[in-house]
């Protein structure tokens, strides 16, 4: 009779202890061809503005490579704590990266899912792939074929900033446009 309570005890801590308040599978992703923004006389005029976050893009020495993506453009979107949802702040550099990516049906794009020290290997692998999965839609609203974008997720395995502090850890809580 000890075992089972001991047993039970045991399964439902492991349940409680697996658990996430964090929903994975809601991502808000909003479709720009129903309220068609870039359609206006000033579709070009903003295509080379980086974010306005005001968190410096990361450069992991692809800059330099001859398909580094469109010029003055961030590649780097950041998201809150255990969050994957794409801030409005980083919307006008997603567009200007599916403008790139579509002069040219050969280009291909990897989305590359990060996240900061915290929490499991295996929820941050998931919450990595959610974030480069979020980017990846959001590309795909804006007319990118599924076929010219990979999403994969590193986790907290390849941080841009070491440390502890919330700066540095802000900094590691990103999707990262790697062209190939």
């Amino acid at each position: 009779m000890m075992k089972r309570i001991t047993l039970a005890l045991t399964v439902a801590a492991l349940m409680a202890g697996c658990s996430s308040g964090v929903k994975l599978d809601d991502v808000p992703v909003e479709d720009k061809n129903a309220t068609s923004t870039m359609g206006g006389a000033n579709n070009g005029a903003n295509s080379g503005n980086t974010s306005q976050s005001g968190v410096a893009g990361v450069d992991l020495g692809q800059s330099g490579r001859d398909g580094a993506g469109p010029v003055g453009v961030a590649r780097v979107v950041y998201f809150d704590y255990d969050s994957y949802v794409i801030k409005p702040e980083f919307q006008s550099m997603i567009e200007a990266h599916s403008r790139f990516i579509k002069a040219a049906p050969n280009r291909k794009v990897m989305i590359e899912g990060h996240t900061d020290d915290r929490g499991g290997r295996e929820y941050n692998l998931a919450l990595g792939q959610k974030r480069a999965e979020a980017v990846r839609r959001s590309l795909g609203l804006l007319g990118v074929p599924d076929s010219q974008v990979e999403a994969v997720s590193f986790g907290k395995e390849k941080p841009a900033a070491q440390g502890t502090s919330e700066d540095a850890r802000a900094q590691n809580r990103r999707a990262e446009l790697s062209y190939r």
